[in-house]
């Protein structure tokens, strides 16, 4: 089934762009690939990367929208991202970066667009766990910038995973969040009384 991609809002798109054309923005990124990338440059596969504020298994997990991500592409594969943050006066450049993170974006889209299912691709960040998911949402149609994880919706764990959770392996939102509910919640061991 198809694999949606939510159009990334216009000025977003158009700071990478500038910052892809900039010599300056290029030479100073920590992303060496993207230096020594040989013909043009694109930005593709727009992403909203949502992060996980909280994970309540009695209701909606809320999220909220931070960036936009493009992978960008030269010849067959791509050599690095950028991410655009919102800021007061709208969308802007943050930064590019390369990493395994990149890779496991692929090939989680490669592996969804092989489902049965149709859904709209979304990144999820679950920060406290050091953990980025390919959010694959129900409604297609849905605006990519809104919205929180609906309970048939899928996630998967992108590589590098956190220990004991397998990276590339789908999960419904309805049996995961529990999951990654306990896991925020667990107390550290270093706060244990000895």
């Amino acid at each position: 089934m198809p694999l949606h991609v939510p159009p990334a809002p216009a000025p977003a798109l158009r700071t990478v762009l500038t910052a892809l054309g900039s010599p300056t923005a290029v030479r100073e990124a920590r992303t060496p690939t993207l230096r020594m990338a040989e013909g043009p440059v694109t930005p593709e596969l727009p992403l909203p990367v949502h992060v996980l504020d909280r994970s309540d298994p009695a209701g909606p997990s809320a999220t909220r929208l931070v960036a936009w991500r493009f992978l960008i592409r030269c010849g067959e594969r791509s050599v690095a991202a950028a991410d655009t943050m919102l800021t007061p006066d709208g969308w802007a450049f943050s930064h590019f970066f390369e990493g395994p993170y990149i890779t496991a974006t692929e090939r989680a889209l490669r592996q969804a667009e092989n489902m049965k299912q149709s859904f709209q691709a979304r990144l999820l960040s679950v920060p406290e766990l050091y953990m980025l998911t390919l959010w694959l949402h129900g409604d297609c149609a849905a605006d990519g910038a809104t919205g929180h994880p609906a309970a048939t919706d899928l996630l998967v764990p992108l590589a590098p995973a956190p220990p004991g959770i397998a990276a590339h392996r789908p999960h419904r939102v309805a049996e995961f969040l529990p999951v990654l509910t306990h896991r925020l919640t667990a107390a550290p061991l270093l706060s244990s009384p000895a």
